[in-house]
């Protein structure tokens, strides 16, 4: 049995490990040299959160995706490059639209040099992933063009809110569909269409990839209130001091107020604050982490994983599916 990132993901098959291992550290040559620059401040700062390292999920998936055709094919490592260049430009404006001090253990690039410097080094990653992609098609660049309009539209609708009477909480699904699940459909997509899949067989990994996505960034949520920060690499309650309701927030405002227990009462008036005070902050993060509304979380979070699961059933069996369902596995252990 071996290890294989992200999540410590087990794979048990000594040639499925073999390849994972082999295309990711393909894409991680083959992202230093799309980001190389003559320009010493792009290079410093287009490499920052690729030297950081993460979880490389996207990537993973489209190499796990791939063992369903030809994973040895000419446009897999492109497109596994092309989906976490994406995802790294994104993280770049992300952190400036949350102050973020820490991202991935590491200053964030907006606070080690300024906003500006960030928002730009963002979109130098977006033009030399749209540089790899043109080499990958037109079928190829039409499914990205797709994916980065629902991924800026679910940003958007976050910034924006939910409308009058909609809905808080399928307002923030709609937004984490887009948001997250959009590109890492498309590293579902990549892998298999880029090896030759069936087209069916790529419907389904691209609707897992959809699912997981949703699954991956709840998981994201209840770490974001549960972890110390080590195991998520950014500052404990990020959203919780910025105001954005994630999932085991929104849970809780649709929870009746219990008032037997004057904790939830004090938690519902201390949400209606401004957080960025620290002794607020840590009182909020300490009271949301023993409410039962991070418990509903967590198995929302199950539920979609769940829902991956079963979407893979009519693949045939093999290592790669075994993989794509520990990571299901994986990815809810991390809400633990």
């Amino acid at each position: 049995m071996t290890v294989v990132e992200p999540f410590g993901l087990s794979v048990q098959d000594r040639d499925l490990t073999r390849d994972v291992q082999a295309g990711l550290e393909a894409v991680e040559a083959a992202m230093a040299e799309a980001v190389q620059s003559d320009r010493p401040l792009i290079a410093i700062t287009a490499n920052h959160l690729i030297q950081a390292g993460g979880k490389r999920f996207r990537p993973l998936l489209v190499m796990l995706a791939a063992q369903f055709g030809d994973p040895t094919a000419p446009g897999v490592v492109p497109a596994a490059v092309v989906v976490e260049l994406t995802h790294l430009a994104t993280l770049y404006h992300d952190d400036v639209m949350d102050e973020a001090p820490v991202r991935r253990g590491v200053p964030t690039v907006n606070a080690r040099w300024d906003n500006s410097v960030a928002i730009l080094t963002g979109d130098f990653l977006f033009s030399r992933a749209s540089q790899v992609l043109s080499d990958l098609g037109p079928e190829a660049v039409r499914i990205q063009a797709d994916a980065f309009e629902r991924l800026v539209t679910g940003q958007i609708l976050e910034t924006a809110g939910p409308a009058l009477g909609e809905d808080p909480l399928a307002h923030y699904l709609a937004v984490l569909s887009g948001k997250t699940g959009a590109l890492i459909a498309v590293s579902g997509r990549f892998g298999a269409l880029m090896s030759g899949a069936e087209p069916w067989v790529v419907e389904i990994l691209t609707q897992y990839g959809e699912k997981m996505g949703i699954a991956f960034q709840l998981a994201d949520d209840v770490l974001d209130i549960a972890s110390d920060g080590h195991e998520s690499g950014k500052t404990p309650g990020t959203d919780l001091r910025e105001g954005v309701p994630t999932l085991p927030v929104l849970l809780l405002e649709s929870m009746p107020v219990d008032e037997s227990d004057p904790e939830d009462a004090r938690l519902r008036e201390l949400l209606q604050q401004d957080l960025t005070d620290d002794q607020r902050h840590a009182e909020a993060l300490r009271l949301l982490r023993r409410h039962p509304a991070l418990e509903r979380a967590r198995r929302e979070t199950l539920g979609y994983a769940e829902e991956a699961r079963a979407l893979l059933a009519p693949l045939p069996e093999c290592p790669a599916k075994a993989a794509l369902q520990g990571l299901c596995d994986a990815v809810a252990i991390r809400t633990m």
